[in-house]
């Protein structure tokens, strides 16, 4: 027993030993435990998702707001005559038509006689021209579908201040025309078998007059657009035949004068026509269709109707959608489709 006790008491007990190392062990382990823990605790919080969050939807498209990316074919072709590009009213109305639309329009200002073979080729998918005696034949042959009246000027015969044929305030075309040959002043004509350029061939025709031949020095043609051949008129002292609407935006610059207007036979109709898809499988028709329905829209009609007042204090076209061509002064029935 002694022995037993002795040995107890002179040898420390190996679980004495641990408790007494393991004192000093909670003192540092625990604090750092509640640390980790605490640790992981936050770093769980913040990878976790928000159930209770929904996730973000995005809101479907209107029709007003369509995308080009959204359209199959987002791209038409118009084919229109010089005078609504250099007027300045398609720079106001494409973009519109784009932004109500999704579509974008590639526009090609040429003579409406080139606009027209354009159509037929099946090279552009929409028209806005101005020449009602082709664009009958161009729909009687089948290469539009769709043809509405949209607006009208008027054309005008303009020249130097001068005046060295004498034609300022006659009031027949055909009786200026005739003094102007006979006199022998300069004429500037397009050339360009453009809607102008047609309906001046018609007014020397119905004088008896063909001034294309050699002899007749005192005519000259551009080939060009309308603005053009009114820069090279206004720097020659020569009379030529223009739309009101490029006339008016231009004169400011070339300071051609007015000689004669008023006259029924100077009637400006413009027109917009639907290509037949028959002519190619590339035409847009669904942008075509887009556009013509544009085109006739109430509000683009009053937009039409105003343009130019601001700036020349006149408008520069009449809208007439909805209308025939006998209400606005022309005596030719026109096929609509």
């Amino acid at each position: 027993m002694r022995q037993s006790g002795n040995t107890s008491a002179g040898t420390r007990h190996p679980l004495r030993k641990a408790g007494k190392k393991s004192g000093k062990y909670y003192f540092w382990f625990l604090p750092t435990l509640f640390i980790f823990l605490t640790l992981v605790t936050i770093m769980g919080g913040c990878s976790r998702p928000a159930a209770s969050t929904p996730a973000p939807t995005t809101p479907s498209a209107t029709p007003s707001s369509i995308a080009p990316s959204k359209i199959a074919n987002p791209e038409i072709i118009m084919a229109s005559t010089t005078s609504t590009g250099d007027s300045g009213l398609m720079d106001v109305l494409v973009p519109l038509f784009e932004q109500k639309t999704g579509y974008k329009v590639k526009p090609i200002y040429v003579g409406t006689g080139q606009a027209l073979v354009m159509g037929e080729r099946g090279e552009a998918d929409v028209l806005l021209v101005h020449a009602p005696d082709s664009e009958v034949k161009f729909m009687e042959a089948g290469h539009g579908i769709n043809r509405k009246l949209v607006m009208h000027n008027d054309f005008i015969i303009v020249g130097p201040a001068a005046d060295p044929a004498g034609i300022k305030g006659l009031s027949k075309a055909t009786e200026a025309f005739k003094k102007i040959a006979d006199t022998g002043a300069l004429f500037i004509s397009r050339g360009d078998n453009s809607g102008t350029d047609q309906l001046e061939k018609k007014l020397w025709k119905q004088l008896g007059i063909d001034p294309e031949i050699p002899a007749q020095r005192w005519y000259q043609e551009t080939g060009q657009g309308m603005g053009a051949t009114l820069n090279i008129a206004a720097e020659k002292a020569g009379y030529t035949l223009t739309d009101r609407a490029t006339f008016l935006a231009t004169q400011k610059n070339t300071g051609l004068v007015a000689m004669v207007e008023g006259d029924p036979l100077l009637l400006n109709i413009y027109h917009v026509i639907q290509i037949n898809p028959k002519k190619s499988n590339k035409i847009n028709t669904g942008g075509a269709k887009a556009f013509v329905d544009f085109m006739v829209d109430p509000e683009t009609q009053e937009i039409i109707g105003k343009f130019g007042i601001e700036k020349y204090g006149q408008p520069l076209f009449f809208p007439d959608a909805g209308k025939t061509e006998k209400e606005i002064g022309s005596d030719q029935v026109s096929p609509s489709s």
